[in-house]
């Protein structure tokens, strides 16, 4: 059973002598357990740094947890201890987990009303709060870190090929055909690779082409959800990642986040790089010698209501019970500027992050920084393309961490030759369903 469910037990009453008393302190300490190492990291207590400096009643206190799987593993324990933070920073798969811990959660929509904060949820960008809601589109955690999946390619080798450098492919069909010209061209070994086969070749492939991934609107309406990732549009897609790899279009850069995708890219091995929108600044570092072009996601355009709109990764805060009152209304003051136009603009543009409200896309309009920085704004265009449906809006399953790691097994069974696309397909379903019975048993 997942070690992030049933984390409320023994956490019925909390002490609220982790506060200190405000007669020692003139400020109401604030803490935010966070997953955000290096560089990013950095930024991120620059932000905080710049809200403490701006008021006199509240410290914000970040807290650097680890990776993010240890990071909510850190606050499960913290929680049955009694000494959870008031704020936790939670990746996109830990959803469901969070939302199955009613009793520890204090919801962002009812937290924003308490505290009787300036909050319109309509300022968002649809889908990257769309995934954050209830099935009544209330907002349950606040968007800080959003992403989605781009595609990167090589604006040298398409000329060195014959291909015009200026125009990313748009189609599977454009991917296939630009690629195989690069090989024969000897303008690169393969025409493509990519970061995370499960958020990017499976889900995000899934939402672009509005299909389905999961019952109960792929798991937002309730922890009864089965998974069904074997449908016809994914079947043909594995099916052709599998024939692309054994022809050399396509190279697989392993599993998890793909870690070997990138640097068959840098080194120009593969023409072109399909990962995070967040993964720009990387990318812009270790592209030596060559151009970067920026598209979408390909879809198959004989596939009706594709394109769609792509779904996010990255990370949320969440909010827990258990702190005292004070502290509350000064998560709400802290939110209310994290999520200013000019903090996420400007953490947007250093990050590489979505904006996640529209005030702070149009900031960056302003300021020109789209027009300075070609493909910045890709991913934006992708996200909002098409008003999210109830197969694009994201998704939402037990045990999803363990599942993506299924979802690698399969996917590699299936280049072995082990299995066919629908066999690794249904697999993963089977298996898949499995662990969301167990989460499903664990949390009802």
């Amino acid at each position: 059973m997942s070690t992030i469910v049933n984390w409320i037990g023994g956490a019925a009453t909390m002490a609220a002598a982790t506060l200190l008393s405000s007669a020692a302190f003139a400020a109401t300490e604030i803490q935010w357990w966070h997953a955000m190492g290096g560089e990013l990291g950095a930024k991120l207590e620059e932000i905080v740094a710049g809200y403490n400096a701006s008021q006199d009643e509240y410290k914000v206190v970040p807290v650097y947890k680890g990776t993010y799987p240890e990071t909510m593993t850190a606050a499960i324990t913290a929680f049955r201890a009694g000494e959870q933070p008031a704020i936790v920073q939670v990746f996109e798969v830990g959803t469901g987990t969070m939302m199955a811990a009613r009793g520890a959660v204090y919801p962002v929509y009812q937290l924003m009303k308490d505290a009787g904060a300036d909050f319109d949820q309509k300022a968002f960008l649809p889908a990257v709060v769309g995934y954050y809601t209830d099935t009544d589109g209330n907002m349950l955690s606040m968007p800080f870190n959003s992403s989605t999946p781009i595609l990167y390619y090589n604006k040298d080798v398409f000329e060195k090929a014959g291909l015009d450098p200026e125009k990313a492919p748009e189609t599977w069909s454009d991917v296939e055909e630009f690629s195989k010209k690069i090989i024969d061209s000897g303008a690169a070994k393969c025409g493509f690779t990519t970061g995370w086969i499960s958020w990017v070749q499976l889900e995000n492939l899934s939402a672009w082409h509005n299909q389905s991934i999961g019952t109960l609107e792929n798991g937002f309406g309730g922890l009864d959800t089965e998974l069904t990732f074997d449908g016809p549009v994914q079947e043909r897609h594995w099916e052709n990642l599998k024939k692309w790899q054994d022809s050399g279009v396509f190279e697989y850069g392993g599993p998890v986040g793909g870690n070997d995708a990138a640097p068959k890219f840098y080194s120009q091995e593969c023409a072109i790089y399909m990962n995070s929108s967040a993964s720009r600044a990387g990318v812009m570092a270790n592209a030596k010698g060559f151009e970067v072009g920026f598209g979408m996601l390909p879809y198959y355009a004989d596939v009706d209501g594709a394109p769609q709109n792509s779904i996010i990764g990255g990370a949320t805060l969440w909010v827990l019970k258990g702190r005292e009152e004070a502290e509350y209304k000064g998560v709400a003051e802290f939110f209310s500027y994290l999520s200013s136009p000019e903090v996420q603009a400007d953490w947007h543009q250093f990050s590489g992050y979505l904006p996640i409200t529209e005030a702070a896309y149009e900031l960056g309009k302003e300021q020109g920084y789209y027009a300075k920085n070609p493909g910045t704004d890709v991913g934006i265009k992708q996200i909002t393309l098409n008003p999210p449906t109830a197969n694009s809006k994201g998704l939402r399953f037990g045990n999803y961490v363990q599942i993506r790691n299924i979802i690698d097994e399969e996917f590699q069974a299936l280049l072995s030759g082990q299995k066919t696309a629908r066999e690794a397909l249904q697999s993963l379903d089977q298996r898949g369903n499995e662990l969301i019975r167990e989460f499903q048993a664990a949390n009802s």
